[in-house]
């Protein structure tokens, strides 16, 4: 079969490109393991504009990421089997891993007080275990969001009812909210689960008036499934957050799981946005050799 000019220097490009970035992040890794940083970064889906997208599997890796958090989608689009099969093929013929699940429809049907909160978590967990992820994050934002005790203790008894399915599949249901870190706390207290962590995001944190570095060093990593980096709507590194300090502080704990960016694109390109989020990150982490 003949091969046109074209087409051959196009598939030389790609080849290069991907042994390039197959060594710049054997480097990442490397300059990493002398930092004392042991996790990983990943990317989310939504950010991506790649919503329970399959695409978004080849976009992270393009990127540069380590991994790519998947959302299961507000439809549950996730439960179709063939989907799953579908994601996990591209994910094994890429090289590239799904780090964990975004339990997204709970933005519709919150687990705070909505009876199909507890149906969708329930039904989340065999996805989790059939993708092959330990973490499913479950939001509580917008009218969903935690605002008083009583709303705490109600999810801290529902997850006690669904985390005995979670701890048998060995998946970690991670709560991601705008209430403290101790509040959180309380409510993994009372769902008497191992498999009910705090899902840690420093942008949400920041923006509801919490000491990001005091509560992850209260919280240890053993009371962290995954953690979201972000300040948006700036670019890392251009807001409020000390991500240096942030950086310590997750190493310092032992923090050996995920941690996923979830930057919005302030100039709308994602692969360049994405990028200069991911270097200024892999920056930090180089600075502590």
């Amino acid at each position: 079969m003949q091969i046109s000019r074209r087409r051959f220097l196009h598939s030389g490009a790609v080849a290069t490109f991907a042994a390039l970035s197959q060594r710049r992040l054997a480097a990442y890794a490397a300059q990493a393991s002398k930092t004392g940083v042991k996790f990983k970064v990943g990317v989310t889906d939504w950010n991506l504009r790649q919503t329970a997208k399959i695409e978004s599997v080849a976009l992270a890796k393009k990127i540069g990421f380590d991994g790519v958090q998947v959302s299961i989608g507000r439809q549950m689009q996730l439960k179709d089997e063939a989907l799953q099969k579908a994601f996990l093929a591209e994910s094994k013929k890429l090289g590239f891993p799904i780090a964990s699940l975004c339990l997204d429809i709970l933005h519709v049907n919150g687990l705070k007080s909505d009876p199909l909160g507890k149906q969708w978590v329930a039904e989340s967990i065999p996805i989790a275990k059939a993708m092959g992820v330990k973490v499913i994050l479950l939001p509580f934002f917008g009218k969903w969001a935690l605002q008083n005790q009583a709303e705490m203790d109600y999810v801290g008894d529902a997850l006690r009812e669904i985390a005995p399915a979670a701890e048998k599949a060995g998946i970690i249901l991670g709560l991601e909210d705008t209430i403290s870190a101790r509040d959180n706390a309380r409510i993994m207290e009372r769902s008497k689960s191992p498999a009910v962590l705090t899902y840690y995001d420093v942008g949400n944190s920041t923006q509801n008036g919490f000491d990001v570095i005091e509560e992850i060093r209260w919280l240890t990593a053993q009371r962290i499934c995954e953690v979201h980096l972000k300040d948006n709507p700036n670019f890392m590194g251009q807001g409020k957050i000390d991500f240096a300090a942030v950086v310590n502080a997750l190493a310092d704990i032992g923090f050996d799981k995920w941690a996923q960016l979830e930057c919005v694109a302030p100039t709308g390109s994602i692969e360049n946005d994405m990028g200069a989020n991911l270097k200024f990150i892999r920056d930090v982490i180089a600075q502590r050799a």
